[in-house]
């Protein structure tokens, strides 16, 4: 359902979903106009297209853009508007709920126009924030983008905070024990610090855009705010490299303590087999019966020759494999 949220001269905040109203709204350049399209399914996809194109104008290839999703972030200026993409974070409490939701903006004049397919934390707060207190749109709508902005990195953090946790549990799961849902858990971890880093880096660049930017719907003065939320992103990048570096150190910690474990193993079974060795050698030897057997019928008076060779080939073998070895420096 399309939402409109309208502050006027007066200061009076009212919100309503008539299609309708939005262009006389718009006309009044008094007020401050924030128009939220959500698009969860194929019901609403008439109503966005109409507000798009037909009430506000804007350009084909942007409402293309806006109407197709996995986008990264970027800010495009269209003169009397903007049309930026950021990605927010819905983190709840476990790595398998992680995943980022792109939103739409297009900022013009005295309006704001978002548009997203699934729920967005941030987005909601702040239009909960902005319907009881006029003095969030009283500024205007580069000051309240700067606050969506702001929202949408605050929800980053806690999720940096989390990640950070559950490497702690995965190195203590390491020197626990070998488990091979422990490397999956490293996997999946990695995984999800990529997946930010893909958003991180272009979305610090769309701030940086902002706050560096000359663009006529922001307002020199209020550049400031938008550094603001450019440092956020800064340090939120600056985390997901320590916390990629993190990961993968886990995961070399959990290949090596892994390979410890597996000498370990081999250690023991060949002092194992070492011990055996020489009783293999006594019963191989002694049960090979050379007198009074069918070697004796063969050989005959030659017997005591051939148990003769047969004991040089057994020893020469073994002195003849330690001199390739040592010759080939493996021991």
């Amino acid at each position: 359902m399309v939402r409109i949220l309208c502050r006027n001269a007066q200061g009076i905040v009212t919100e309503s979903s008539d299609v309708e109203q939005i262009q006389p709204l718009v006309s009044d350049k008094a007020n401050v106009i924030w128009v939220d399209l959500p698009d969860p399914g194929e019901g609403t996809q008439t109503d966005v297209d109409d507000v798009l194109r037909r009430i506000f104008a804007f350009h084909p290839l942007a409402v293309d853009d806006a109407l197709v999703e996995s986008h990264v972030p970027k800010v495009d200026d269209w003169g009397d508007y903007l049309y930026i993409v950021l990605h927010a974070v819905n983190f709840q409490h476990s790595l398998s709920e992680l995943e980022t939701q792109e939103v739409d903006i297009f900022v013009g004049p005295n309006y704001l126009v978002t548009h997203h397919t699934t729920e967005i934390n941030a987005l909601e707060r702040q239009w909960q924030a902005t319907l009881r207190d006029e003095r969030h749109a009283r500024r205007g709508v580069d000051y309240l983008l700067y606050e969506l902005c702001d929202a949408i990195a605050s929800d980053y953090m806690p999720c940096m905070d989390r990640m950070e946790d559950v490497i702690d549990e995965l190195e203590d799961r390491v020197f626990a024990g070998s488990n091979p849902r422990t490397v999956q858990a490293i996997f999946k971890l990695k995984s999800a610090v990529l997946a930010l880093r893909r958003v991180l880096s272009p979305q610090r660049e769309v701030l940086n855009k902002l706050a560096r930017g000359d663009f006529a719907v922001i307002d020199q003065r209020d550049r400031i705010y938008f550094r603001d939320v450019y440092d956020h992103f800064v340090r939120l990048a600056d985390l997901n490299e320590s916390l990629r570096d993190l990961t993968s150190g886990a995961l070399d910690t959990y290949l090596s303590v892994t390979a410890n474990r597996t000498n370990d193993i081999v250690k023991t079974l060949t002092i194992l087999s070492v011990m055996f060795m020489p009783l293999t050698f006594i019963t191989g030897f002694f049960g090979m019966n050379f007198f009074g057997s069918s070697i004796e019928l063969v050989f005959g008076a030659n017997t005591w020759l051939f148990f003769a060779i047969a004991t040089l080939v057994m020893v020469s073998v073994p002195l003849a494999m330690l001199m390739y070895i040592r010759r080939r420096g493996w021991w």
